[in-house]
């Protein structure tokens, strides 16, 4: 099993090895293949070696066809919270740099290529805060100082008593660390969680519930325009934003929150947001690839054809709309209902010209076996499910169906799921002990890795196709360079043998009981 502190010397020695490994392969066939797998058993992104094929093993056959190409990807990775931010700020500078080299490398890491980030407060901040002052309608006292001054470390009970060994650290410092890692490369979506509560009505908390009032559309837009302009100023080209997180969650939120009927997320869109980003040259209507490009919807994926209808079904809205971003919840009932295969095949079909992206899921933190629980059932507000069968299949799924890109909750949070004021704990794929500075690289990491790490942005989903069995599932993708990945599943307590097909070569390729694999092609 890797030491979660060591792995930067171990992947070196893994990929070294697999070098090796691939320069002593059978010289007839034309790829170089190497696997990396993850399973119960303990093993972590770890180099599988070639063994002779055991006789009595279930053989199932796949082709991957490389000319029959689908959506290109955007990328995978995480999100950027006030939380992690702090939780960075409680450890050494030299193992925070290491936390961040581990998320972004793609050679030492991860290679996170996709993030997320919430304009104003969200669950995932110290406490609430907006940009502007209380009343400010011409915006003049607009700054995001919040996410550049640091902490205090008095913010809230969770987080006072708790030293800073870096108290002037924040979001946007976090996010120009993480670009200055070898390689980095990666983007970053934000979100609202809401406005001002002087802009809203029907709040039952500060900013939580409750919608924005009609006669605020265009303050908010300029606001959310003016947000885009400042993170620039700070060196960080925003790539997508999203109207409102959860828009469908504003009547029993205990967070931050704003409700945006479908009806309503149009003519904000149509009226104010769309014409405000065209107005500040956010946006190109000639070319929605180009700048900044808005995704609506971000909720979940059981009723996203739904709510997107009203908008792209009006030209003059549609317009501004990149695509839509959604999430997984809740997640104990994606199983029962296929990972919503159908509704994902409905939104790509019916608006085929709009991109697609998962922008959010998490599940709740067990701080007394929080790599563990990956492996075994869990529970939350949602029901009961394995969190890492359920991540593995929703991600394969989503791509399979059309999405480009899956982004995780909070990249960090602390070993017990915090700080969060609101107490909804989360995990996270880095967890680290503020007190003792002790950092876990949960399940959740690796398995992102899988993707994140061997299928780099502009890559493109192919074809593979063969048996079908239960408890497997599958996909491929070919990268810029020409390589190739292909990520499998395998939830059954059984070893399989893949022989897996290629430019009429055939490759067997073994994969454990209850274990995620790479496979990757390269051309001697």
């Amino acid at each position: 099993m890797l030491r979660p502190l060591k792995l930067k010397g171990t992947l070196l020695q893994i990929f070294l090895v697999s070098l090796l490994y691939s320069s002593c392969a059978d010289q007839k066939n034309s790829y170089k293949v190497t696997a990396y797998q993850t399973s119960a058993a303990g093993d972590n992104l770890q180099w599988v070696a070639s063994e002779p094929t055991e006789n009595n093993l279930k053989t199932l056959s796949l082709a991957i066809n490389p000319d029959q190409k689908f959506q290109e990807y955007i990328g995978f990775g995480a999100s950027f919270t006030e939380s992690s931010a702090w939780n960075l700020a409680t450890i050494p500078v030299k193992l925070r740099k290491e936390v961040l080299e581990r998320l972004f490398s793609p050679t030492l890491g991860a290679g996170f290529s996709l993030t997320r980030t919430h304009i104003n407060s969200s669950d995932y901040a110290n406490n609430h805060y907006t940009y502007v002052d209380a009343g400010d309608r011409s915006l003049a006292s607009f700054s995001i100082n919040e996410d550049l001054k640091g902490f205090t470390g008095d913010e809230n009970d969770q987080v006072r008593g708790i030293e800073l060994v870096t108290p002037e650290y924040d979001m946007i410092p976090m996010m120009l660390e993480a670009a200055a890692v070898d390689g980095a490369d990666f983007k970053i979506i934000a979100s609202p969680w809401s406005p001002p509560s002087w802009m809203k009505s029907g709040e039952t908390a500060l900013m939580t519930n409750g919608s924005i009032r009609p006669e605020y559309y265009g303050v908010w837009a300029k606001y959310l325009s003016k947000y885009v302009t400042a993170y620039k100023e700070q060196g960080i080209d925003l790539w997508g934003i999203t109207p409102q997180n959860e828009p469908l969650h504003a009547h029993d939120a205990r967070w931050d929150s704003n409700g945006f009927t479908p009806e309503q997320g149009r003519v904000f869109l149509r009226d104010h947001l769309g014409p405000q980003f065209v107005r500040d040259g956010h946006i190109n209507l000639e070319d929605l690839n180009e700048g900044l490009r808005i995704l609506i919807y971000d909720h979940n994926k059981s009723t996203m054809n739904n709510y997107v209808a009203a908008t792209y079904n009006d030209p003059e809205a549609a317009k501004y709309a990149w695509g839509t971003a959604f999430h997984w919840y809740a997640n104990s009932e994606l199983d029962e209902n296929n990972w919503f295969a159908a509704d994902l095949d409905v939104l790509r079909t019916s608006w085929p010209s709009k991109g697609m992206i998962h922008t959010e899921s998490s599940i709740d933190i067990d701080a007394d076996d929080p790599v563990g629980q990956y492996w075994r059932e869990s529970t939350d507000y949602a029901g009961v499910f394995i969190p890492f069968d359920t991540y593995a299949y929703d991600i394969i799924t989503d791509i399979n169906h059309g999405a480009q890109g899956y982004v995780e909750w909070c990249m960090i949070l602390s070993n017990e799921g915090k700080p969060n004021p609101y107490e909804n704990f989360n995990s996270a794929p880095v967890l680290i002990n503020p007190v003792t500075d002790e950092v876990i690289y949960t399940p959740l990491y690796y398995l992102l890795s899988h993707f994140s790490k061997f299928i780099r942005p502009g890559a493109h989903r192919i074809d593979i196709s063969g048996e079908q069995a239960a408890g497997l599932i599958y996909t491929a993708a070919l990268n810029p360079d020409n390589s190739i990945a292909v990520v499998v599943y395998n939830k059954t307590e059984e070893v399989l043998e893949l022989e897996l097909g290629l430019a009429n070569e055939s490759y067997p390729v073994k994969i454990a009981a209850r274990a995620l694999q790479t496979i990757t092609f390269t051309r001697k």
